[in-house]
């Protein structure tokens, strides 16, 4: 195995997983075993990333910040990075709408199978409903409010902060720009050696990545709903994964003509990533994978990456608008709704909107799709309609949510004259035997 690239073991790791897990549901105590002795290393590995996702932003961030010595330089490079995340959002949820109103999936759903899957789900619909309304009842500033921590230890100690967080890094990194050099210098020799660790702790997880992906396959196919409800959702699901593919199409004619590198360079350097992020269905546990893939695979700055990804990874959600952009409409094809084209413009708004407030955690994006629904006047309840596939679908969604963070910091860094050749570390680089 150690000698196979990082991306084979990942994908030998899911495909054993899958593999055991159907090997075990044929036998009565097999899905029992897979849940007490084999999704717990799963579950491991996710918070072993989740554990160094908060001290990476720090650590990175406020190196970035500081290593760029000029205020203006930061204003430069945080406008053009906001700019291509909306307008890429925007591209993502354009192409959701095009596909699900050619496909029309919704009205391949019999009412014997609407109301089956309104059964099935209707408590977890609920939950979901009643998280979006605490949402929807905050005043219109209660998202520039809470980006501002009234405490730095609260804030760092839940990763669902990571706006916060990111705040009070970039805010760290502006001050010590400011301070004179000499009293900076020790403070920004320890971020550096802080950040250095870091990377160095993500060298050292992924040793036991394909084990982890291993479990956590395992542990989705035993807790997977029945076949035929996936029969019935297919072409919702088959609308996901070509507006999906159709997006990651887009990111790679970008990072092709903005920046001249090739599609496979950039398969190549982040397939890592991408497995990593399929496997765990959150952009946030795989931030640490992605910032080493783009800085040392595909040779973006140090000073680039610690800045746009972790924002990315908040804000960026590509995927997941352009998933709940092919939701909307498919509940409503559902329902037989026939939507307006103001209400499908609404919806574009809506879903960069919604996208940006989602948390980069799995089934977050079911949250928002509540407020993308009730902008359109799409019941509720329609939302369990979906929830059968939601969890592979997420874990789709979370892919081009990882692809369109490195492209963009891609474009961010060739725009700046930042993107050079990759310098590739090993994780045993200063080890002396």
């Amino acid at each position: 195995m150690r000698k196979l690239e990082l991306h084979w073991q990942i994908l030998i790791g899911m495909l054993a997983g899958v593999l055991f897990a159907l090997a075990m549901v044929q036998l009565d105590w097999g899905p029992k075993f897979i849940s007490d002795w084999i999704k717990p290393f799963g579950n491991i590995f996710i918070n072993s990333l989740k554990l160094i996702a908060v001290p990476l932003i720090l650590g990175s961030l406020i190196k970035g910040v500081s290593d760029l010595k000029d205020i203006s330089k930061l204003s430069q490079m945080g406008g053009r990075t906001i700019g291509i995340y909306i307008a890429t959002t925007v591209i993502a949820v354009t192409i959701g709408l095009g596909v699900v109103n050619i496909v029309k999936p919704g009205s391949s759903i019999s009412e014997a199978t609407r109301t089956e899957l309104v059964e099935n789900y209707k408590g977890d619909a609920d939950a979901i409903k009643s998280k979006a309304d605490k949402q929807k009842e905050a005043g219109p500033l209660q998202a520039l409010e809470d980006l501002v921590p009234s405490n730095i230890f609260a804030a760092a100690s839940d990763n669902g902060n990571m706006l916060q967080v990111i705040f009070f890094a970039i805010f760290f990194g502006i001050g010590l720009i400011l301070i004179p050099e000499e009293q900076a210098t020790p403070v920004k020799k320890f971020f550096d050696g802080f950040n250095e660790v870091i990377l160095k702790m993500i060298d050292l997880i992924m040793l036991a990545a394909p084990f982890g992906v291993f479990a956590l396959l395992a542990a989705l196919v035993v807790e997977s709903p029945s076949l035929d409800l996936f029969k019935a959702l297919a072409w919702y699901a088959f609308c996901v994964v070509l507006g999906l593919s159709l997006m990651l199409g887009v990111y790679l004619l970008l990072v092709w003509v903005f920046t001249k590198t090739s599609p496979n360079t950039f398969m190549k350097g982040m397939s890592p990533a991408q497995l990593l992020a399929f496997s765990t269905s959150s952009s946030a546990a795989t931030l640490p994978v992605t910032m080493e893939r783009v800085e040392e695979h595909l040779g973006v700055d140090e000073e680039v990456t610690s800045f746009v990804l972790p924002i990315g990874a908040t804000i960026n959600m590509d995927g997941t608008s352009l998933y709940q952009a092919i939701a909307a409409v498919f509940i409503a094809q559902a329902f037989g709704m026939d939507l307006s084209l103001s209400a499908q413009l609404g919806i574009i708004v809506t879903a960069t909107l919604a996208s940006i407030g989602s948390a980069a955690v799995p089934g977050a994006g079911m949250v928002m799709l509540v407020i993308v629904l009730a902008q359109a006047g799409i019941p509720e309840a329609g939302l369990a309609l979906i929830f059968a596939v939601d969890r592979p679908l997420d874990m789709c969604r979370t892919v081009i949510n990882v692809s369109g963070d490195a492209t963009v910091s891609m474009m961010v860094a060739k725009s700046v004259g930042k993107l050079h050749e990759p310098k590739i570390k090993n994780w045993d680089d200063n080890y002396k035997k």
